[in-house]
C-alpha cells in the first residue's frame, strides 16, 4: 500500500509516522484512517523498531474527521468510517511497541481521540485539546471512549458537553498527555523518551504494554491474578535472567529479544 496521506520514516529503531494533509488540518477521511492502520500493522510486525512516534505537519495535528465527506452520506458510510476510526484506535494500542503522540498544536475531535489512544503523549505548551462535535450536533461519542479512558469521568464530561479547549497544562493535569514542554524542545523530548523506552528489552516492553491494557478491563482481583502470571512468565524470560544478573553484576544488560 502506497502512502498519500501519511508519511512513514525511519530514526534508527523508532518509526516516524507523520499525518500529512496540512491543507485539510490533518482531517482523518477514510482514506486517512486507512493509512495509518495498515502503516501501525507494519510497524508492529517490524521486530526492527522499537518505539512508534506519530505527529502531525502543518498548524494542526489533526481536526478530527473530515467533515467535508460525511455530509449527505448513508448509514453504510457512516459505518464503514468508524469502523475505520476504530480499527485504528485498537491497532495503536495492540501493536508491541510503544506509540508516543508529538502534538505541535491543537488536536480535537478524533483527532484528540487519537492523542488519547496512544500510550504516551508529548504535547507542546502551544497545544490545545478539545471534543467540540457537540456544538455542531455530532457529538464525540467514540472519541470518548479514549479520552473517558485517559482523563477522569468528570473532565471528560466537560470537555464532551461544552466542546470547550484545555490547553496543555490543563492536559497534563487530566492525565491527557505526558509532558508540556516549550515548542523547541518538542522534537528533543519526543526523541529522548523513544531513546529511553528503546534501551529497555523490545520483549520485556511488548510483555507489558500488552498486560497494562488487558488488565484495565478487569476488576482489580482478576488483573492481580492474571499479572501474577504475566510477572511469572515474565520471570523465567531470557531477558528478565539477564537483567537481573547484570543489575547484580552492576553491569549493562545485553537483552537477546526473548
Amino acid at each position: 500500500m502506497t502512502f498519500k496521506d501519511i508519511q512513514l520514516e525511519r530514526d534508527g529503531s523508532t518509526a516516524v509516522v507523520t499525518l500529512n494533509r496540512p491543507e485539510r488540518r490533518n482531517a482523518l477521511s477514510l482514506q486517512m484512517l486507512q493509512e495509518l492502520t495498515e502503516c501501525f500493522r507494519r510497524i508492529g510486525e517490524d521486530r526492527e523498531v522499537r518505539v512508534a512516534v506519530l505527529r502531525g505537519n502543518g498548524p494542526v495535528f489533526s481536526a478530527g474527521h473530515d467533515l467535508s465527506e460525511m455530509v449527505g452520506r448513508d448509514g453504510a458510510f457512516y459505518r464503514e468510517l468508524f469502523e475505520a476510526c476504530t480499527r485504528l484506535m485498537e491497532t495503536l494500542q495492540n501493536i508491541p511497541q510503544p506509540v508516543i503522540a508529538q502534538v505541535h498544536a491543537t488536536a480535537t475531535a478524533a483527532g484528540c481521540q487519537l492523542v488519547a489512544s496512544c500510550d504516551l503523549a508529548v504535547a507542546a505548551q502551544e497545544a490545545r485539546f478539545a471534543t467540540p462535535g457537540v456544538k455542531i450536533g455530532l457529538f464525540c461519542s467514540t472519541p470518548m471512549v479514549a479520552l473517558s479512558r485517559a482523563v477522569g469521568s468528570r473532565k471528560a464530561m466537560e470537555m464532551l458537553l461544552t466542546g470547550e479547549a484545555i490547553s496543555a497544562d490543563e492536559a497534563l493535569a487530566a492525565g491527557l498527555v505526558t509532558r508540556v514542554v516549550p515548542a523547541a524542545e518538542l522534537g528533543p523530548a519526543v526523541r529522548a523518551m523513544a531513546a529511553k523506552i528503546a534501551s529497555s528489552s523490545p520483549y520485556v516492553v511488548a510483555v507489558g504494554k500488552a498486560a497494562f491494557y488487558r488488565q484495565l478491563q478487569m476488576p482489580q482481583p482478576l488483573a492481580y491474578d492474571y499479572a501474577q502470571d504475566v510477572m511469572t512468565m515474565n520471570a523465567a524470560a531470557a531477558d528478565a535472567q539477564e537483567g537481573m544478573k547484570a543489575f547484580l553484576e552492576k553491569r549493562a544488560p545485553k537483552w537477546c529479544g526473548s
